[in-house]
């Protein structure tokens, strides 16, 4: 059986014991979250929430530039108020750059990604502040809500902040 085929049969359970079905669309907290993708992270139990309660957003690296169309949809049509954005140690978008990616890709893959932007870093927390000023400088966000940035650290389970 194929992963894929056991997460529908999982599901099954999941839709029999179900019953956040009258849950509304716009998030309980109204608080939207940018968390990278990696599978390390449960954002749900590493922060206290239960379903309904936030917009989570992932992404390679919980960068913002990934996610400004769904934190635009957010805001404008479900009206959360808040963003956090969550980085992590031990980062897989620390492990390479633009540059080698495309390489293995053209090498590997035969196709030319010189057009993507893949948003790789060198430094944890200047990535947080580098998504934090990004997220500053669009027009299609929110300005007048908290905006914070935090590193999650993949071994103790604890977030950090880092200051802008």
């Amino acid at each position: 059986m194929s992963v894929i085929d056991e997460l529908v049969t999982s599901n099954a359970s999941y839709a029999n014991a179900f019953q956040h079905g009258a849950l509304p669309l716009p998030p309980a907290r109204k608080v939207a979250l940018v968390v990278c993708m990696d599978a390390r992270i449960d954002p749900a139990k590493a922060l206290g929430l239960k379903e309904g309660d936030a917009h989570v957003i992932r992404n390679a690296g919980g960068r913002f530039a990934d996610a400004l169309r769904s934190l635009a949809i957010s805001q404008t049509l479900l009206g959360t108020e808040e963003v956090a954005f969550v980085h992590h140690t031990d980062c897989g978008m620390l492990t390479f750059t633009d540059a080698s990616i495309r390489e293995q890709l053209k090498k590997n893959k035969k196709v030319d990604a010189d057009h993507i932007a893949f948003l790789p870093f060198n430094d944890l927390d200047e990535s947080v502040r580098a998504d934090l000023r990004a997220y500053r400088a669009s027009s299609l966000v929110r300005q007048d809500i908290p905006v914070r940035g935090f590193v999650y650290d993949v071994k103790t389970g604890a977030v950090r902040e880092v200051k802008a």
